[in-house]
This record gives structure tokens, C-alpha cells and sequence, in this order.
């Protein structure tokens, strides 16, 4: 259904270039980052009990088309066994298509992205932890915070990703078996009828904002694999933040300024922009370091850090959906 090589083409063809650094400060940049992913995974490790036992590495630093063709790369790996190939003389066409909207929203996004962990990208699919190096020197500057602060404080939250990843050995496996229910799901069409659809209204109305269109034209079945994987990207964006300002303190002199700036950031930009943020999730994703963090801190605040980690045992002890707005009901279920 999408062409992921044509994708990868257009999104680097058409993403905007960085700033204009001098080569030599271009260059002390890209060495920081990939040293300061080592440190800063060993300070999260510390904080979370975390992959203790597992290898240092480094990260990879990457320019914009780097990261639209690794992008490409990991979501194809990630969808490819859920969607159907388009067959027939319009398949090829299609797909095409679809492959050039979806350069277009890595174009976009790769302006903004500062890191990932990407859990199913790299030659052997085991995993690739990108900063973005252009965009981290941007932000750094627009902002006018430390630059070696700032990147380290940026390696924080990704190596977080990195450590929730490769130290909770069935977390890679859950993730892709929820994604892959969801898009087969949805790339099969579903089985509701308009009548299906009509029925639900009246939730829906209930519900108001808390439920957008894409939640109404889900089924059943559907919604609940979507509210897995919502509370699951929320705890694990949260978490991160989380880390990253309860180590920032010790290691990141100016942690409380980068973290005032760059909240603020991340709500500004022009009319354009924030529309653009909207119809692709980016403000949603924003709510969910807010929400996730918030449901770290009530936890981490009740039970300690170790007590925490219990959501890391099993799928059964992830948070619902519900219990991320509500942490002590998870609590309560978990340590009773």
C-alpha cells in the first residue's frame, strides 16, 4: 500500500537544509552526540536499575535525509507484514501515491525530530538510536541554552527509549504484534456497517472531545488494540521525560531553563505550523509526554522507582489507557 522507496526518495528530496554551521563546529557536534549517548544511557541506567548488565553504545548521528530514509526504512519494517500488497494494473500507481504523501509528512517532520530510537531499523532490524544533528544545532541555538547541556539532556530521553527497548526483552514483540493487529485492521476495511457506524454515535457524543473521528470509525476490536498502543506510547514518552529531568539536575547544570524553553517551544509556532502539528498528531504526541510523565511521577512518588518498574514485567502490567489518567488505579491494582 505504500511504496517505502519512493517515500524515502521524495521525504529527502524535498525536507528543508539545517542551519549554516562552520565546518569544524559541524563537525565537534556530531563527535559530542555520539559520546554523550554513552554517558547519558549510563546515567539513565542508574536511575532506573535498567539494562545494568547490558553493552554501552554509541549512537548514530545523522543529517535530515538520514533520518527521512531511516524513518522509511524502520516503517516499513514495521508494517510490512500487516499490509497488503496492491495488486492489479492501479497497484504499482497506488502505492506510489501513497509513497509520495507520506515523503511529504517525513519532509516535514524531519525538520523537527531531534533524536529516535527506532526498534526495528538498522541492517539486522535490531534496533537504531539516530540524533538528528542539524535539528538538535537549531534548537540549541533558537533557544540560546548550552549546546553541550542541551545535547546531553536530548541523549537523555532517547537512550531511555533505547533502554526501554533492549532491557524489556518482549517489549519489541508486543509493540509490532499490536501494531500489526491494528493496521491489518484497518487496511482490511473492517467489517462495520454504516448502521455499525451510526450505533456508536451516540457514545461518541457522549464522549465529545475525548474521542476524535478516527476513534469513531474504529470498531470495537479495533479500539481497544488503539487504546493498547496509546497507553503504551504514552508510558513510554513519559517515562522518558521523566528521566530526563529527574537525572537533569545532577549532570545538566542548566536542565531548569532548557526544560522551561523548550516547553515553550514546543507549543509555539506560526498558524500554518501548529495546523500542520494538528492534522499530523504532533500536538497529540506533545499531550503525551504531559500525561505520560505525569503518570510516571504519581507512580515513582508511591512506590519507588523499583515499584514502578513492575510495568515492565509482563503486557498484563502495562497501564491501561484508563489508568494513565488515573495512576493510582494502577497502583492500587499492581501493590495493592
Amino acid at each position: 500500500m505504500v511504496d517505502w522507496a519512493l517515500a524515502a526518495q521524495t521525504g529527502a528530496l524535498l525536507v528543508r537544509g539545517g542551519p549554516q554551521v562552520p565546518r569544524e563546529d559541524a563537525e565537534a557536534a556530531v563527535t559530542d552526540l555520539r559520546e554523550l549517548t554513552m554517558e547519558a544511557e549510563g546515567h539513565v541506567r542508574q536511575l532506573t536499575n535498567l539494562g545494568l548488565d547490558l553493552p554501552l553504545l554509541p549512537g548514530e548521528v545523522v543529517d535530515r535525509p538520514g533520518w527521512v530514509r531511516s524513518a522509511a526504512a524502520g516503517l516499513d519494517a514495521l508494517t510490512g507484514r500487516a499490509l497488503p500488497q496492491q495488486g492489479g494494473p492501479f497497484g504499482p500507481i497506488l502505492a506510489g501515491g501513497a509513497g509520495v504523501q507520506t515523503g511529504l509528512v517525513l519532509a516535514f517532520l524531519a525538520s523537527r525530530v531531534l533524536g529516535q530510537y527506532d526498534p526495528f531499523g538498522g541492517p539486522d532490524r535490531e534496533g537504531r538510536l539516530l540524533l538528528v544533528a542539524p535539528n538538535v544545532v537549531a534548537a540549541e541555538r533558537a533557544m540560546d541554552v548550552p549546546g553541550h547541556d542541551f545535547r546531553l539532556w536530548v541523549c537523555l530521553h532517547e537512550c531511555t527509549h533505547r533502554l526501554q527497548f533492549t532491557a524489556v526483552t518482549w517489549l519489541r514483540d508486543y509493540f509490532a504484534d499490536e501494531v500489526e493487529r491494528l493496521v491489518a485492521g484497518l487496511a482490511g476495511g473492517g467489517s462495520d456497517s454504516l448502521a455499525d457506524l451510526v450505533g456508536r454515535l451516540p457514545e461518541a457524543i457522549k464522549q465529545g472531545p475525548k474521542l476524535n473521528l478516527a476513534e469513531l470509525l474504529q470498531s470495537p476490536k479495533e479500539r481497544a488494540v488503539f487504546d493498547r498502543l496509546l497507553a503504551l506510547s504514552t508510558l513510554l514518552e513519559g517515562h522518558a521525560d521523566f528521566v530526563m529531568d529527574a537525572v537533569g539536575p545532577q549532570v545538566v547544570p542548566s536542565v531548569d531553563t532548557i526544560r522551561a524553553r523548550f516547553t515553550a517551544r514546543r507549543k509555539g509556532g506560526g498558524v500554518f505550523d501548529r495546523l500542520l502539528r494538528a492534522l499530523l498528531g504532533v500536538d497529540a504526541k506533545i499531550r503525551q509526554y504531559e500525561e505520560g510523565a505525569k503518570f510516571t511521577k504519581h507512580v515513582v512518588d508511591a512506590v519507588g522507582m523499583e515499584g514502578f518498574n513492575a510495568v515492565w514485567r509482563s503486557p498484563n502490567t502495562l497501564p491501561s489507557r484508563a489508568e494513565i489518567a488515573d495512576p493510582a488505579a494502577w497502583v492500587r491494582r499492581l501493590h495493592g
